[in-house]
C-alpha cells in the first residue's frame, strides 16, 4: 500500500521540496540520481553487484551504484528524520520512502485517512 506526501528533503549541497511516495512494499528509501546529486554527494555502495532490485514490474530488476544520507524534514513538524537512500538513474518516482526508514522513525501509514503519522515535535539525539 502506498500514500504520497510532499516533503523536504535535505543534503550536504543543498535541499529539495518533492513529492514522495511512501510504500510500504519497498524495503529500501529510493531517490532518482539527478535529484541526489542535486542535493549532496554520492557516495558508492560496497560490491554494486549485490544491489540488483526487482520492480513492480514482473521479471524486471534495477541495478543501484550509489547511496546518499538525508534528513526528511515535513513542513508541519520541528523534527528532523534522517536515513540513507539508494539512488536509481531510473524510477517512476522522485522519491519513495521505504519500510526501513519507516520503523526506524516510528511513521506509520493511515491508508483508511491516507495519513502519514510522524513524530511532529523536535527529536533528541542521544549518544
Amino acid at each position: 500500500m502506498i500514500i504520497q506526501r510532499e516533503l523536504v528533503l535535505v543534503g550536504s549541497l543543498g535541499r529539495t521540496r518533492r513529492l514522495a511516495l511512501f510504500d510500504s512494499g519497498s524495503s529500501y528509501s529510493i531517490i532518482r540520481r539527478e535529484i541526489a546529486e542535486a542535493i549532496g554527494h554520492l557516495e558508492l555502495l560496497p560490491n554494486p553487484s549485490e544491489w540488483v532490485f526487482e520492480t513492480a514490474e514482473a521479471g524486471r530488476t534495477v541495478q543501484a551504484r550509489f547511496r546518499l544520507s538525508l534528513d526528511i524534514r515535513f513542513d508541519d513538524s520541528a523534527a528532523r528524520f534522517s536515513d540513507e537512500f539508494i539512488v536509481f538513474d531510473e524510477c517512476s518516482e522522485e522519491v519513495i520512502i521505504g519500510a526501513q526508514t519507516m520503523q526506524k522513525w516510528q511513521i506509520k501509514l493511515d491508508f483508511k485517512n491516507e495519513q502519514v503519522i510522524y513524530r511532529k515535535t523536535a527529536v533528541r539525539l542521544r549518544v
